[in-house]
């Protein structure tokens, strides 16, 4: 498997985070990474939102999220590891991932 690069995080503007936190979908998606830490792509971080999707919906979600500098991909064998760049983002964007977790789950 390839390498996934996502951007530098001094390279990303508010606003691609903004658009991209402003799907329901995404927001729940990162709020459930936030609490579930890492996350093996084919198992169901989005099982207990009620939200079902399929996969190449997911992958297009990921994608946005990943180009937006919210999470991180990192290839382990035959598995794709998602995690939240919390650390990072929290030093660009101070704040902004606790007021997340703060406002509760989103309705999509």
């Amino acid at each position: 498997m390839t390498e996934v690069r996502e951007p530098a995080i001094d390279a990303v503007p508010i606003d691609a985070v903004l658009s991209a936190l402003a799907d329901p979908v995404r927001l729940t998606f990162v709020r459930a990474l936030d609490a579930a830490g890492d996350w093996t792509c084919g198992s169901d971080v989005l099982g207990n939102t009620g939200i079902a999707i399929g996969k190449s919906t997911l992958s297009h979600h990921i994608k946005v999220l990943r180009e937006a500098g919210l999470i991180r991909t990192r290839v382990d064998g035959i598995r794709r590891l998602v995690t939240l760049r919390y650390d990072e983002v929290e030093q660009r964007f101070p704040g902004l991932l606790a007021m997340l977790r703060e406002r509760g789950p989103a309705s999509p």
